[in-house]
């Protein structure tokens, strides 16, 4: 069915623009992107709509479904641009030529004419909404599950719908604005579109070869589908093989420094492709330079940093608190118990928080934040002093009037009218008004906080899409308008991710977007045909985002509560962990009473400084020693920003990353280049989806019906110690005895004449709670007619450690009121008793 023409003028439609002195003045674009068009070539085909379509509904389900997962896996559009080649010269093959008239479209077929490159884009665009740009799920999806897997609260499917498509969509309106500023000039060239060129025109070049790329997908697909079986279901240990953990299997230093899943992860990998493709994407696709510079910061942050701070200085009483979690602490090494403080207005209850403390993160937490506030600032920092001239040059021509012969070629066809843009603008935000006057109960923005945060939005866009643009850096700012939000409202987590998402991810998808339309714009498609497939493939992409996650929370018993599921359940939400725990630091808490003056963390603020000055010092140096071409190399904000992943990232999803990407972007590219040119991204595209597809099957079929395995191989990667804290005085339950973890011991009172120290079902009538939810029974010998106790727990069996007569409480100062804990009476002293 062929609805477009892509020419406006078919007296021309032959007619070829070759013109040498209208080249591109970005040699790789003129090395990479074709300087001919044909524009004959249909491109709303039926073809193209139902590949499309099926192409956005099935990574938006996958996406989404995969997200939930300990090992989430994002399947992007490259996967599809592998995979639907050979759908689409099928069906040139295979579908009816005969032509038919439809009322209002005229004569249309089926089947136009041979598959082409412009059809194989637009489904390519689809598919691309699908994994929502890059991201696998709409970001305002996290909100949703924070309101109902953490926080248990409830939110209509409206309200979340509208949350989703709203803050979607509302990217269109900065990107239509900015669209002839950074799309149009050739000066700014999008770096990430020439790899998408450079796979669209290699895929559609004649393939003669035995051994085809389409045969070959087939191949790579099917042991991909069968292998995932094993790590999936038959043996999921093989996820994570941590073999330190093994070879010591009773020491919490080895294993937290072996674990792949909660340490180090000194020696561990995995042979499941999901943990090894998951958070940081297919290192098979990722540049060389890239996974160096990734490597490098890993290997500082990881096996520098993070062992000196912990084993070495003990940074912020690191030792009492597992050395890698992305967790929430009270004082004593608890989990903190967040929705204690949480009020029915979804606010913060100040009488609780007081009472529970403030809040303390692992050492691990705390640097990646530090490193996170550094990275932002050096990033701009880095761009201003080594491309701020480059920037400022190219922005500048881009006034100049001059076309190059992409632009020159793009006139022939029609361009989109800004009333659309203007119109989709004015749309989502009095949609989004109306979610935040009437709906404010559920998302706790008010409205001026939407105008704040779209003001921001339009500010930072330009300057941001400038620089990604032209150095393919894009400046995180999501840190940014957390903290602002936080200082203005706090008490608020879901206002906080709300602003966020709204001023910060809406810019991030009007990036997305334009990236999109230049790559429309090198692939010489009609401007009109990538709006429409945008505009569409995000609205259908949103709707099957929420309609999962809607499906998923009401159906997973537990779901992301990974202290109480299974230990090899899946479902254990690493990313929403840590988006639950930024709204509880940065809305509920606030920024003050966490790294301000108020907080545990104020220090970490001076990363921001550090951020700045670095880039300064290594521009400073290039300056003295300007034939040292090593020295622009260091790039500080890849270096400080090459764990931004973590979490909800782990050493094992790094080590295995790191360690493919070398040996088929470094050694098979250097030795074996004629394969890696054919294959290697067909290779990773098959891993992507013969595991994706394997992973749904194993979830209708065994997953829903409660079918599992019990075995040693089935129980995650064994290394239970790991999260050991290692302070002298702080033990929890599975823990080896290296002191005493106090579960917040309580002073209590109880008659004990009836209860001897041998018959403890007489005990029961005495019984003592603590916040850890254990019923403490205490029996003992000394039969005071009435006693005061402390009970404490030791490697998790609570026992009496200390008792006393009424009489000897009340002159004691170890001792307090009935109900007091024990910690606010006196902890020098009570220590010394105990």
């Amino acid at each position: 069915m062929e609805i477009e023409s892509t020419a406006t003028n078919n007296n021309n439609n032959n007619k070829k623009i070759d013109e040498s002195d209208d080249e591109s003045p970005i040699e790789e674009v003129r090395l990479t992107v074709s300087n001919d068009d044909d524009p004959t070539l249909p491109v709303w085909t039926f073809r193209m709509w139902s590949m499309g379509l099926a192409s956005c509904v099935l990574l938006s389900f996958l996406n989404t479904f995969f997200s939930y997962r300990t090992e989430p896996l994002l399947i992007s559009m490259i996967s599809v641009q592998v995979a639907t080649l050979p759908i689409g010269r099928f069906m040139a093959r295979a579908l009816p030529a005969r032509k038919f008239r439809v009322i209002g479209l005229g004569e249309v077929s089926l089947n136009p004419g041979p598959f082409n490159v412009k059809e194989h884009v637009l489904i390519s665009i689809f598919a691309n909404a699908g994994s929502a740009f890059g991201s696998g799920a709409a970001y305002a999806v996290g909100i949703v599950d924070i309101v109902m897997a953490f926080y248990h609260r409830k939110i209509s499917f409206f309200t979340s719908w509208l949350l989703v498509v709203t803050t979607q969509v509302l990217g269109y309106g900065w990107a239509g604005i900015l669209r002839k500023y950074v799309v149009d000039p050739a000066q700014m060239w999008w770096p990430s579109s020439l790899v998408q060129v450079s796979l669209f025109r290699a895929l559609h070049d004649k393939d003669n070869n035995r051994m085809s790329r389409g045969k070959f997908f087939l191949i790579a697909l099917i042991c991909s589908f069968s292998w995932y079986v094993v790590p999936g279901y038959l043996f999921p240990t093989l996820s994570t093989i941590s073999w330190v953990c093994w070879a010591f299997p009773k020491s919490i230093t080895a294993q937290q420094l072996g674990s792949g899943m909660r340490g180090l992860g000194i020696g561990a990998f995995s042979l499941d492709w999901s943990v090894i493709a998951s958070f940081l994407g297919s290192p098979l696709i990722s540049p060389f330079f890239a996974i160096v510079n990734v490597a490098a910061g890993y290997v500082l942050f990881m096996y520098a940093v993070l062992p000196f701070a912990y084993w070495g200085v003990n940074l912020y009483n690191a030792k009492n608190f597992p050395i890698f979690s992305s967790h929430l602490f009270d004082a004593t090494g608890q989990l903190y118990n967040v929705t204690a403080i949480v009020n029915d207005k979804f606010e913060i209850d100040m009488d609780a928080y007081k009472k529970h403390g403030h809040i303390n993160l692992s050492v691990f937490f705390s640097v990646t934040y530090g490193l996170g506030f550094a990275a932002i600032v050096a990033t701009l920092t880095h761009v201003a002093l080594f491309n701020g001239r480059e920037i400022s040059e190219r922005f500048r021509a881009s006034y100049d009037g001059k076309e190059d012969i992409h632009t020159k070629l793009m006139r022939k066809y029609k361009t989109i009218p800004n009333w659309w843009f203007h119109v989709m603008l004015v749309a989502s935000l009095i949609l989004s008004l109306v979610l935040c006057i009437f709906m404010k109960d559920e998302i706790q923005m008010p409205w001026w906080g939407l105008i704040f945060a779209a003001g921001l939005a339009l500010i930072f866009t330009l300057p941001v899409s400038i620089i990604t643009a032209t150095t393919n850096q894009s400046p995180g700012l999501n840190v940014i308008t957390e903290y602002i939000m936080g200082i203005i409202l706090p008490g608020k987590p879901i206002a906080n991710v709300c602003f966020k998402t709204y001023g910060y991810i809406s810019m991030a998808q009007a990036v997305s977007f334009l990236n999109d339309f230049k790559l429309g714009h090198y692939m010489k498609i009609p401007p009109r045909s990538m709006f429409i497939v945008q505009f569409i493939g995000t609205i259908m992409a949103g709707t099957v985002n929420i309609g999962v996650a809607w499906w998923l929370l009401h159906t997973v018993e537990n779901i992301c509560q990974d202290q109480l599921l299974p230990p090899n359940s899946p479902w254990t939400c690493p990313g929403d962990r840590v988006f639950f725990d930024a709204s509880v630091i940065w809305g509920l808490v606030g920024p003050r009473r966490i790294f301000g003056t108020l907080g545990n963390y104020s220090a970490l603020n001076w990363f921001f400084v550090g951020g700045a000055i670095g880039p300064f010092l290594v521009w400073l140096l290039h300056r003295a020693f300007p034939h040292q071409s090593w020295i622009p190399l260091i790039n500080l904000p890849v270096l400080l920003g090459s764990t931004a992943a973590m979490p909800p990232a782990t050493s094992v999803n790094f080590n295995c990353w790191i360690a493919i990407g070398v040996l088929f972007n470094f050694f098979v590219f250097r030795y074996r280049k004629q394969w890696w040119q054919r294959y290697n991204y067909v290779l990773s595209a098959a891993l992507d989806a013969g595991l994706a597809f394997m992973g749904v099957v194993l979830y209708f079929s065994l997953t829903m019906e409660n079918r599992s395995l019990t075995w040693w191989g089935a129980d995650g990667e064994h290394c239970d110690l790991a999260t050991c804290p290692t302070a002298k005085g702080v033990v929890v339950d599975g823990c080896p005895n290296g002191g005493y973890r106090f579960y917040d011991p309580r002073v209590v009172t109880f008659y004990s004449s009836t209860c001897k120290k041998k018959d403890r079902k007489t005990c029961s009538n005495y019984v003592v709670n603590d916040p850890s939810h254990h019923a403490i029974k205490p029996c003992f010998s000394m039969l005071y007619s009435r006693s005061v106790v402390i009970v404490i727990f030791v490697d998790g069996i609570p026992e009496m450690r200390f008792a006393g007569s009424e009489k000897k409480s009340r002159s004691s100062p170890i001792f307090g009121k009935v109900g007091e804990s024990a910690f606010d009476v006196d902890r020098q002293h009570e220590l010394k008793a105990l």
